[in-house]
């Protein structure tokens, strides 16, 4: 399977924009998670667990574990990006560990130890949003590099 697909004027496939895009926003929000105010309840943040009521823009759940978490996600995606291939695993894997994440979050009680990220409703949706645009990303760009 190869995958070298058209290249931009960068010299990078257009998946390995997308993933470096996508590891930047992971880098991103992991960062914000420990920036009071834009963390509401920022002195409330846990190193992980349910009982943390901390709340990125006021919507996501957070704590240390969760922040660490998006900040890895930024990493893995900046070491992907060095070859198409490998951004395409990486948009496949993390939609898919963001599909099991969703699930997750959805079969757990957010109120009992088992919620040890912590997630909501609101990370819950985020992570079936980041699922299928991960997947259906991998998926595009590993069509294009076999057609191509």
């Amino acid at each position: 399977m190869s995958y070298s697909t058209a290249q931009t004027t960068t010299g990078r496939a257009p998946v390995q924009t997308v993933t470096l895009v996508i590891a930047l926003v992971f880098t991103l929000v992991g960062v914000l998670g420990f920036v009071p105010g834009v963390t509401t309840g920022f002195d409330a943040m846990t190193f992980a667990g349910h009982h943390s009521d901390a709340r990125l823009l006021g919507v996501f759940e957070v704590s240390v574990l969760h922040n660490v978490v998006h900040l890895l996600f930024g990493v893995v995606g900046f070491l992907m990006v060095r070859t198409a291939a490998a951004s395409v695993t990486y948009l496949l894997t993390g939609g898919a560990i963001y599909l099991v994440l969703w699930l997750y979050g959805l079969l757990i009680d957010l109120d009992s130890a088992a919620n040890f990220v912590p997630v909501n409703d609101a990370d819950n949706w985020l992570h079936l949003g980041l699922a299928v645009g991960m997947l259906a990303l991998g998926a595009l760009f590993a069509r294009q590099a076999k057609r191509g």
